[in-house]
């Protein structure tokens, strides 16, 4: 990777960015709140699940056929339209499409990038900009699990300490994410982390918020 690539990673990626991932806990509120995220140990356990067998894993499949689609538009149109139909509830749907959007107006400077789900419009710039699909899905997968590690430590409550202890932990999960990932097709996206589904679903109606899924 290059530095000029490596420069755009960190800049589109960073907490810095203003996607407005921060206001994003992905059902997570309503898990600790429902108590099964309690302590570091729940929260690796709940994340591992994420990346494995739910949008960890789907998103970087998406993010990589965007990759591949970047100078395509009518395909790439094709796949910003699964992305969006794969959102399993209304705040799900909204969270990816909401972030997406914001990356895409954000990213005006680089060039920009049609709004999509945000998998897709990362995936696209990147593809765009030359940067490698699998240093684009790399930056992808941490920021994402460094961003509920962040509302975790403010929820559960958690010590910044125990989080960067998960953060760490974690790392050679999204490895194995990335590489079962490589030759993923469409046809192979799907997950099974229904309480991570329904605890967005119930979120939507949860008495007392701080985020927004």
């Amino acid at each position: 990777m290059t530095e000029a690539a490596i420069l755009r990673l960190l800049t589109w990626l960073s907490p810095a960015f203003p996607t407005g991932a921060y206001a994003y806990s992905h059902g997570l509120e309503f898990a600790v709140a429902d108590g099964d995220v309690t302590d570091g140990v729940t929260l690796r356990a709940w994340l591992e699940d994420l990346l494995l067998l739910g949008p960890g894993r789907s998103d970087t499949i998406l993010l990589r056929h965007a990759h591949r689609a970047a100078a395509d538009p009518e395909r790439l149109a094709e796949i910003a339209e699964l992305a969006a139909a794969l959102a399993p509830g209304r705040e799900r749907r909204a969270e990816t499409l909401g972030l997406g959007a914001a990356f895409a107006t954000a990213a005006a400077p680089w060039g920009g990038v049609a709004p999509a789900a945000y998998p897709v419009a990362v995936g696209a710039l990147a593809g765009r900009s030359d940067i490698f699909a699998d240093d684009a899905a790399t930056a992808y997968l941490q920021a994402f699990v460094a961003n509920l590690v962040v509302a975790a430590v403010r929820l559960v409550p958690l010590g910044q300490s125990a989080g960067l202890v998960v953060l760490a932990a974690l790392e050679p999960t999204m490895l194995a994410v990335l590489e079962d990932t490589k030759n993923a097709g469409l046809d192979d996206l799907g997950g099974a982390c229904w309480r991570s589904d329904i605890a967005a679903m119930r979120h939507e109606t949860q008495y007392t918020r701080l985020f927004r899924t």
